[in-house]
């Protein structure tokens, strides 16, 4: 069903991406509806604008490593064929440069949980992960669950399909159910609304459902849909959310410039699939 407030912060948020000009210059957008990938400038606009997590996988040896936005990494391995030991070497990567957290899927989180005890990276896990259309109270016992095996952090899927029918109700409960859970135990939520898949008005939409829902970050994607983030994408989920939430760009970030022009764009975190080639300045294969 419609509301009035929700279609009352798309109208303002459209008439402010058009006041400021925030992606055009020139007459030429500089990456509102183009891949983060192909926009290392853009990459490194992200984190001058102070962006707090990135989210990457197993790297490789490195050279130089910059401690400012491995503190931002949520060094991340979710494909389906992740065996156990490639976990261990997240963790014991994660430990190494002092990554955020590490991000893996639910069957890993007591192993990550007593691998990492003592350090100061932190155990993410992902809900109703990757299509989000569990239903709500299976993606609240499988937070509760998460929580209970040592997550400290919670990415949730959202149900896209009701989200464009305009089920706006059951979108927001979906949300809040995973975020009250969370924060009942202190831990921290962010609602990934797989902006591939969806219009500037939704993305929108998504971002306002998830900020009334308490939750602590918006994220653009799961890294399993047909497009990952944007810049354009980090900086029109910061317009919408302002300071109160976190924004966390995933998929498709591959090097340091990807890192840094999301953190510029306003990301507060970034998701990607080569967390030490990303400190270490070097090129990573792309994907979650």
């Amino acid at each position: 069903m419609s509301s009035p407030i929700i279609d009352k912060v798309v109208s303002e948020v459209f008439i402010e991406k058009a006041l400021q000009n925030f992606y055009c210059t020139g007459g030429t957008c500089a990456g509102w509806e183009r891949n983060v990938v192909d926009q290392p400038t853009a990459v490194n606009n992200i984190i001058t604008n102070g962006a707090e997590r990135i989210a990457a996988g197993i790297g490789v040896e490195v050279q130089k490593i910059d401690q400012k936005v491995a503190r931002m990494i949520d060094h991340t391995l979710l494909k389906p064929d992740a065996t156990p030991d490639e976990i261990r070497t997240l963790c014991s990567e994660a430990r190494t440069y002092s990554f955020a957290s590490v991000c893996v899927n639910p069957c890993y989180v007591k192993m990550c949980r007593d691998l990492l005890r003592g350090s100061v990276v932190k155990v993410c896990t992902v809900i109703g992960f990757p299509l989000g259309s569990t239903t709500t109270e299976v993606k609240r016992a499988e937070a509760e669950q998460a929580i209970q095996n040592g997550a400290q952090e919670i990415d949730m899927v959202i149900n896209v399909g009701m989200l464009k029918q305009g089920e706006y109700d059951y979108v927001f409960n979906d949300i809040n159910q995973v975020v009250l859970a969370g924060k009942r135990s202190r831990v921290l939520s962010k609602v990934i609304i797989e902006t591939a898949l969806l219009t500037d008005e939704e993305k929108i939409k998504a971002c306002v459902l998830s900020k009334k829902a308490k939750a602590d970050f918006v994220k653009t994607s799961t890294g399993f849909s047909k497009g990952g983030a944007t810049a354009g994408d980090i900086a029109l989920m910061r317009l919408v959310v302002g300071s109160d939430m976190g924004v966390k760009a995933s998929g498709g970030v591959r090097t340091a410039e990807d890192a840094r022009a999301m953190i510029a764009s306003g990301a507060d975190r970034i998701g990607a699939s080569a967390s030490v080639k990303i400190v270490s300045g070097g090129v990573g294969e792309g994907g979650y």
